[in-house]
């Protein structure tokens, strides 16, 4: 068949090193103008179906890759999207899952990823800044928004494409992909109501997140919706270390604990649930938990909690996908996404 390559292709070496294949190389062995394979390897509409897999087939026999360097310079793109990721969050799943997620969107695209720590205690902006100033890509992904983000504000007065796992409060719209923790509590307090609870205690966010907020609406909406007496959890946030859930628990087991508990953290509400157990309480008994969860850990772990899922790998994959879009032009109001919690029951 036309397309099929019956003899291995040998490029010459040089100082004992393999020549690099280039357009031009293809060029010649196929008979093809330059301009024509450059086409075929980008699926042009306007060639042959033949012509297009003569040349691709050839292509992936010799190894080619195209020349970054050569791209960004006629094109004036890097083909890098930037990935931010706040080293704070003391959930290892959280970063694993959002790279998936996003390494999986980007395959198959021109488009690489190139990862930047946001290192604990240090200038939000500058990862931010590095992928600005530097032309390092084009287009970033960053977590953790704040209501009056200042890495928001900063991108969009530089026009410079991004899209954010959760929302801000800017009268401007921009690009997020969120999670709608508001629901999530909203619905966990309605289902320990529905157990019979009616003393519930709230394991909050950093307060300085906007997902904190959202949380705290959905809270107090439900209590007021439901009557039952609802209460914050002192000391300890959701990106607190897993030592911090344990101790938490302890002090709330020493006096008048509440019968029902809602933890945003899978981590955090194993290690809570331990110091639960360690306080003299049993869960499905004293009181009963609800998490959200980010993997099938809650599915083997006694005793049994229900659940509300939040998939990262999506959020990573949805994250890229909608960049990619704003990148292409597309307008900021058809990338803008909530997922919606699955309800995971278990008891």
């Amino acid at each position: 068949m036309a397309n099929q390559i019956e003899d291995p292709i040998l490029l010459p070496a040089t100082a004992g090193r393999p020549v690099r294949p280039t357009l031009k190389t293809i060029s010649e062995i196929t008979g093809l103008g330059v301009t024509t394979v450059s086409r075929a390897l980008k699926d042009g509409p306007e060639l042959r179906s033949e012509t297009k897999a003569r040349v691709q087939a050839v292509a992936a026999e010799l190894g080619y890759r195209p020349d970054r360097a050569g791209v960004r310079l006629r094109t004036g793109r890097t083909f890098v999207i930037g990935l931010i990721l706040d080293q704070t969050v003391a959930i290892a799943e959280f970063e694993r899952q959002i790279v998936l997620g996003v390494s999986q969107a980007l395959y198959g695209t021109p488009y690489h990823l190139v990862i930047l720590p946001q290192i604990r205690d240090a200038d939000p902006m500058e990862p931010v800044r590095y992928f600005v100033e530097t032309a390092a890509a084009d287009g970033i992904i960053f977590t953790h928004t704040r209501p009056l983000d200042e890495r928001v504000r900063y991108l969009i007065d530089r026009r410079f494409p991004f899209i954010t796992h959760g929302r801000t409060d800017f009268g401007e719209a921009h690009p997020f992909y969120d999670f709608d923790n508001e629901r999530f509590v909203a619905a966990a307090v309605k289902r320990l109501h529905e157990r019979g609870r009616r003393r519930i205690a709230l394991l909050p966010g950093p307060r300085y997140l906007t997902c904190a907020r959202h949380m705290l609406d959905g809270f107090r909406r439900a209590v007021a919706e439901t009557g039952v007496d609802g209460t914050i959890i002192q000391g300890v946030h959701l990106d607190c270390e897993a030592a911090r859930f344990r101790r938490a628990a302890k002090r709330i087991g020493a006096a008048d604990p509440p019968d029902g508990i809602i933890c945003a953290n899978e981590t955090g509400c194993i290690a809570l649930m331990a110091g639960l157990r360690e306080a003299g309480l049993t869960v499905g008994r004293d009181l009963d938990v609800i998490a959200k969860s980010i993997s099938d850990v809650l599915d083997y772990f006694s005793p049994a909690i229900d659940s509300y899922y939040e998939d990262y790998t999506f959020s990573g994959e949805e994250l890229a996908r909608l960049l990619l879009k704003r990148i292409a032009g597309a307008p900021i109001e058809e990338l803008q996404s909530i997922a919606e919690p699955r309800f995971c029951r278990r008891t």
